[in-house]
């Protein structure tokens, strides 16, 4: 593994090398390996070993960067040329702001250990044996499994010429399980740093009883109904919202906050923050720039209560329209690697825990008419002010009535807006650490939501 004596000499030959007024250097990259198996047998196994090192250089309002894989001195030495030669021909910038002085990012304080040396050393066979039991399980009940076992050990950096060397090291493992009977389906994936966090053999187990419960789909009319999401499929519907929190996002005018911080928005329920150092979160403590990354209350009590901001950004808000009508402006370190046209985002998602947190299995008894639903796929925006987004249920869909799962039910499409949703949340349950598709990972609670909008019925 690269290392950060290893990267702080990779970093002070880069500054010989340069001609810039100001250099600034990302470090990313690491070991991943992954296994994959479909039709109750592992048909690869892959594993990766790479490092990119980034190169930003500044000349006054010019900037612009460069990026190799290859640490020797000729490499060096071409991905700065690189990277000055295209500074020098962009036009200034009036918002570019000098790099930043060492932010205290490498402070830990109150962060957890995202590294976790037995992940670290997990062997090919180890997760072969993983996928053993997942298929064990597939051939106990005469169904078809495919999916993915995979871990990886990473680090994060940025050095610049001011005297920033912020460092993150990190391992991450995942599971994803798709079980297939003739005519259903079912489906669990989780992701965590620890690999002792995941249990292939509960999780494959709940897919299978899915992919079972929900055989015989019987087709239910389309309509407005009581939904109860289990987390993932909240995760991957709220995901949509997130890049619209950022500043920029407000000032170019293409969030649905625009006119809306400080309103309510969402029920009374809906608590959001910003928190990296959750211990069920993951991920850098520092942002692209290596500004410190603060825990932010988003939302609080339904009203919208905080952006946040990359350096760059809360300077230009403080001089803008918009100033007096967005809540407190400072960097929260939350910006991505400049140049960008994105600004910032919060990516540490956490939902607050509910004062009477309620399972799965007791919305579903409160239950007189509604749907369970697994997880949400193919989501797309369809109107980004409303934040009404269109997509399907997947892999497990169920009928729920008088307090039971009845059976299975094909498919639905829904079109569906954000803020009707996060307003007739009748009942959550405690936040977990959820994976998805089609957002990034989140601790978010189960929910039980009325007057879910499901448009058209699909033939599986």
């Amino acid at each position: 593994m690269l290392d950060k004596n290893k990267a702080a000499d990779i970093f002070e030959r880069i500054k010989k090398y340069s001609t810039a007024d100001e250099v600034e250097v990302l470090f990313s990259g690491g070991k991943s390996a992954l296994t994959r198996f479909a039709n109750n047998v592992i048909h690869q196994n892959v594993a990766e070993e790479n490092y990119v090192v980034s190169v930003r250089t500044a000349f006054g309002g010019r900037t612009a960067r460069s990026t190799t894989n290859k640490l020797d001195d000729e490499s060096l030495k071409r991905v700065v040329q690189s990277s000055e030669s295209l500074a020098k021909v962009q036009h200034p910038d009036s918002d570019l702001l000098p790099l930043p002085d060492s932010c205290g990012a490498s402070d830990r304080e109150g962060l957890p250990s995202r590294h976790f040396a037995e992940t670290a050393a997990v062997t090919p066979h180890q997760r072969a044996e993983t996928v053993r039991k997942i298929v064990s399980i597939a051939d106990k009940h005469k169904l078809t499994t495919a999916g993915i076992v995979s871990t990886s050990e990473s680090v994060e950096a940025v050095f610049n010429s001011r005297g920033s060397n912020d460092w993150h090291t990190q391992t991450s493992s995942e599971i994803s399980i798709t079980m297939l009977a003739p005519d259903s389906s079912g489906w669990q994936k989780a992701n965590s740093p620890s690999v002792a966090n995941l249990d292939a053999t509960a999780l494959a187990e709940i897919a299978a009883r899915k992919a079972i419960e929900s055989a015989n789909p019987r087709e239910t009319p389309a309509g407005k109904y009581t939904v109860i999401l289990e987390p993932a499929a909240v995760l991957d519907i709220v995901g949509f919202m997130f890049f619209d929190f950022g500043g920029l996002a407000i000032l170019d005018q293409r969030s649905f906050l625009n006119n809306r911080v400080g309103t309510k928005l969402f029920g009374d329920n809906i608590n959001i923050w910003d928190d990296v150092a959750h211990p069920l979160q993951s991920g850098i403590p520092f942002d692209g720039e290596g500004t410190r990354r603060q825990k932010v209350q988003l939302v609080e009590n339904g009203v919208i209560k905080r952006l946040v901001y990359a350096r760059a950004t809360a300077e230009k808000m403080k001089h803008s329209e918009h100033k007096d009508k967005v809540g407190p402006v400072a960097p929260t370190g939350h910006g991505f690697p400049l140049p960008n046209e994105m600004g910032e985002a919060p990516m540490n998602i956490v939902f607050s825990e509910t004062p009477k947190p309620s399972s799965v299995d007791h919305m579903i008894s409160s239950t007189e008419r509604g749907f369970l639903v697994t997880r949400l796929w193919y989501i797309r925006e369809v109107d980004p002010y409303e934040k009404i987004l269109t997509g399907m249920t997947r892999d497990g869909t169920f009928y729920v009535e008088d307090g039971k799962i009845r059976h299975g039910v094909l498919n639905f499409r829904f079109n569906q807006s954000l803020i009707h949703m996060l307003s007739n949340v009748e009942s959550m349950g405690a936040p977990v650490r959820a994976s998805g598709e089609e957002s990034f990972d989140m601790v978010v609670p189960a929910m039980k939501v009325r007057d879910f909008n499901f448009t058209e019925v699909t033939k599986f």
